[in-house]
């Protein structure tokens, strides 16, 4: 039994988008912490072999504070949201059996809510998978999906060719509109945990993950890009950030110059997105960066003593 009123009991959650320092954060936090173990949630590095790409923590970092749900699977697995539910749900119990304290940190905004709002993940339907991932044109899926779930249609990109033939295989496949499951993602019900998200001005942002694109690059990104497109990359893992564009690259069909201004193109526009979808959660307590840990702690124990 987590005892009332403890940071164990209403873990912390440091947010924000790619490249605004959430890692650094984290671990400075749990220097501070007694007993604290970080959780990611970021989908990606959920993956093996991905590490310099997805920026997982270091082997110095890991042996230095323990980490939770990265390098699980091989990059050929199609690994989804509720599968990364399932998973985070028995790191925290792990983590509450041993009387640590949890802290999550990652910019993937759907694998959060489901864990910390306990979505009604929807189930998979392989064989309807596999007929739509049969049909090429990516707009006429769109099409089908804004007259069956217009909700959902309304929610992605008519290019985003993976979420649309997940949104059209789960509302075949169930009988149910895929934006009817769970709370639903426009609601902010109260839970246990403690959201602080990192702010940092857009150009800041913008040169932050310029910044660490170049480094990869010297820490051998395209070797590890290589070695992968040699063992095998599934569809999820292909899209990543940084390994779409460099497989491009190894196939011949840009500059390693193109490649990299694409990656970073993309990148900045994903850190748009999250913005936009941090945003909206009026749970969220922001702060400026650069941050100082003792007021994360000091939000951290603020909050949670308001709960007891």
């Amino acid at each position: 039994m987590i005892p009332p009123g403890t940071r164990a009991e209403r873990p912390l959650v440091i947010l924000g988008p790619t490249a605004s320092g959430k890692s650094s954060l984290a671990l400075a936090l749990a220097d501070l912490v007694e007993g604290a173990e970080i959780v990611s949630v970021d989908s990606m590095q959920v993956y093996k072999g991905m590490d310099i790409g997805t920026a997982t923590p270091t082997a110095a970092e890991q042996e230095a504070v323990p980490h939770h749900l990265i390098n699980l699977v091989e990059p050929t697995v199609a690994f989804t949201a509720g599968e990364f539910q399932r998973r985070a749900r028995e790191a925290l119990a792990d983590i509450a059996g041993r009387g640590g304290v949890p802290i999550l940190v990652g910019g993937t905004g759907l694998y959060l809510r489901a864990v910390i709002d306990d979505l009604d993940i929807p189930g998979q339907f392989p064989e309807v998978r596999a007929e739509l991932e049969r049909r090429t044109d990516t707009d006429e899926l769109h099409r089908q999906l804004a007259a069956a779930d217009p909700v959902a249609a309304a929610r992605m990109e008519p290019t985003n060719r993976r979420r649309i033939i997940r949104a059209l295989e789960v509302t075949i496949g169930s009988g149910r509109p895929f934006s009817s499951f769970g709370p639903g993602l426009e609601n902010y019900p109260p839970n246990r945990f403690v959201q602080v998200a990192i702010r940092r001005p857009r150009a800041e942002v913008d040169s932050r993950i310029v910044a660490r694109y170049h480094t990869q690059i010297e820490r051998g990104f395209l070797d590890e890009v290589a070695t992968l497109a040699e063992t095998g990359l599934g569809p999820t893992a292909r899209q990543a950030l940084g390994y779409r564009e460099l497989v491009e690259h190894l196939e011949r069909r840009c500059t390693i110059e193109d490649a990299l201004d694409q990656a970073i193109r993309r990148t900045i526009r994903f850190a748009r997105r999250q913005e936009r979808w941090f945003r909206r959660d009026p749970r969220l307590h922001w702060v400026e960066a650069p941050v100082d840990p003792a007021d994360v702690l000091g939000i951290w124990d603020r909050v949670r003593a308001t709960h007891t």
